[in-house]
Parts: structure tokens; C-alpha cells; sequence
């Protein structure tokens, strides 16, 4: 028995083509379209473009005319796509695959911070120079930033005492080279990746007079132990006339302000001596694992 006609009926395959006089423009091959289109008096609602890339939908205005293999291999395709921000998360990855790979094996180390401005014949040079040698003789490689400054000094100290003496650098907009003194160095793009590498490999902070970045790796430091980020690491302020100001305005107003409490201060250790900062780490570290190395067989 024949069923009677439906005036309506459901496609069941692709959308059909609306009528030309209806004015809507019909979906192009390959293609979903958004338009609508009367029939029989009623309108009909067709889907809208859409385009899946990957695990990516995308539709009506966001669906692209080509395809990214297309992209890949067009040769004449723009070079801004490598200032994107897909194309950023790559180079963090490479810099962060980079850092692991190098520093992996990498002795105790104690990473010390302070400013590039120090001069050679400066005072605080020669303290540095002596830190970096102290450390050495104590069985800890030296991590730097690399640049000139304080950190040459720490490097140079550490490299003359026959330890191991690392240089993080970073990019900057004024020219800047890892010293001399570097017997192993990366530069980074990125601030947070070179921070990571700082703290991942060393098992102690020491920080000598700095500026801006000086104070930002500090209290990075401290927001790490205090927050349990990182567990039994020592941070040691050495130049007692220098940092008192800021441990006093913390004592004196941070912490009647209950912003912090008591126990964050004991995190800190301040000096004066060379000596005792590489005791205060020692005795800090006690019980650390050296980190296991790795013995590739020889063919």
C-alpha cells in the first residue's frame, strides 16, 4: 500500500540545494551551509559551514578555504604564523627539553644570584669570586645567570677551584653573552623556563647585592619553601648591611600587618661570611641524594 505524500520531507541524505528564487545561496561542495530557504511556505534551516581541523571544530565565518597540510607545503605561505602563539608553546617546549637535557647530570649545585653592575675591582667581585671557590671545595657546582657582574665573579671563583661552573643566560633586548667563566651554559627565550632550571637543579640559594632581578629571584625563593613548592632549601643573603633594610621592613611591617608569619622569616639566613654561607648549605642539605648518573656503555 503506497503511504501518502509528505509535504515536508526529512532529507535523509545530503541537504538539498533551496530553490533559486528563494535567494539563499546553496552549500558549496565539501561544504555545510548556514542558510535558510522556504519550502512549501515554511523555512527550512540548513547547517552551518563546518570545517573540523584536527580536534578543532570550526563554523560560519571561522572555517578556513585551505586545508594545513596545504599551508605546510605551500612554500609561498606567510612567515608570521612563527610569531603565534601555538608556535610559542612549541619553542617553550624546545627550551625546557633543552635545559633538562643539559643540566640532567649536573652534580650538587647551589644556585647564586646577584647584579651584573658589579665591577671587577668592586669589593662585592671579590666576595663572589670567593663564594664560587668555597662551594667548589665543598662538592657543589655553581649555577649562575652567566652574565658579567657578580655572577662572572661566582663562575670564576668556581672554574679556578676546578669545580663545575653553569651559566643560565636569558635574552635581552641589549647584547649580553655568558662569561668566560661558563663552563656550561644555555641561553633562554623565556624568564619562567630559565627560573625553573634555576631552582630544579640547585639544592640552595645563595644571593649576593642585586637589583630588580636580584629581588625576584629571591622572592621567588622564599614563595617556594614557603609554600612547600620545594622542601629543605637553604636561601642565604650574604651582605648584612645591604639586605638588613628589607629583613627589617619585613619583621616591622609585614608581618604585624599578619601577611606573613614568623616562620617565613627563619627561612632566611643572613652573612657576612663566605665560610658560614657555605656551612648554613651544607648543613641545610644534609642527607640530599647526590642526583644518579647515568653510565652509557661504550659500543
Amino acid at each position: 500500500m503506497t503511504s501518502p505524500a509528505n509535504p515536508d520531507p526529512q532529507p535523509t541524505g545530503p541537504s538539498p540545494t533551496p530553490p533559486a528564487e528563494s535567494g539563499a545561496t546553496p552549500p558549496a561542495a565539501g561544504e555545510r551551509s548556514g542558510n535558510s530557504a522556504p519550502v512549501n511556505g515554511r523555512e527550512r534551516r540548513y547547517p552551518p559551514p563546518e570545517q573540523f581541523r584536527g580536534p578543532v571544530v570550526a563554523r560560519r565565518g571561522q572555517v578556513e578555504r585551505s586545508t594545513t597540510d596545504q599551508r605546510l607545503l605551500d612554500t609561498r605561505s606567510p612567515s608570521g604564523f612563527v610569531h603565534g602563539d601555538p608556535w610559542r608553546v612549541m619553542r617553550i617546549q624546545s627550551e625546557f627539553v633543552e635545559g633538562f637535557g643539559l643540566l640532567a647530570e649536573l652534580p650538587r649545585a647551589v644556585t647564586v644570584f646577584g647584579s651584573a653592575r658589579i665591577s671587577p675591582d668592586d669589593p662585592i667581585y671579590a666576595q663572589g669570586r670567593r663564594l664560587g671557590a668555597a662551594l667548589a671545595a665543598a662538592g657543589f657546582a655553581v649555577i649562575t645567570g652567566g652574565g658579567p657582574g657578580t655572577m662572572e665573579a661566582v663562575n670564576r671563583g668556581a672554574q679556578e677551584a676546578g669545580g663545575l661552573s653553569v651559566g643560565l643566560g636569558i635574552e635581552l633586548p641589549f647584547e649580553q653573552r655568558l662569561n668566560d667563566w661558563v663552563d656550561l651554559g644555555v641561553s633562554f627565550r623565556y624568564f619562567f623556563v630559565r627560573k625553573t632550571m634555576f631552582v630544579k637543579y640547585a639544592e640552595a640559594f645563595v644571593i649576593l647585592p642585586g637589583g630588580v632581578g636580584t629581588l625576584d629571584e629571591l622572592f621567588e625563593a622564599l614563595t617556594l619553601v614557603q609554600t612547600g613548592k620545594v622542601t629543605r632549601f637553604p636561601v642565604v643573603l650574604i651582605g648584612s648591611q645591604y639586605w638588613s633594610g628589607l629583613v627589617e621592613w619585613l619583621r616591622s611591617t609585614v608581618l604585624p600587618a599578619g601577611l606573613i608569619k614568623e616562620s617565613d622569616l627563619h627561612i632566611l639566613s643572613i652573612t657576612d661570611d663566605v665560610d658560614e654561607a657555605v656551612r648554613i648549605i651544607v648543613q641545610g642539605t644534609a642527607g640530599h641524594a647526590a642526583p644518579p648518573r647515568t653510565e652509557v656503555p661504550e659500543p
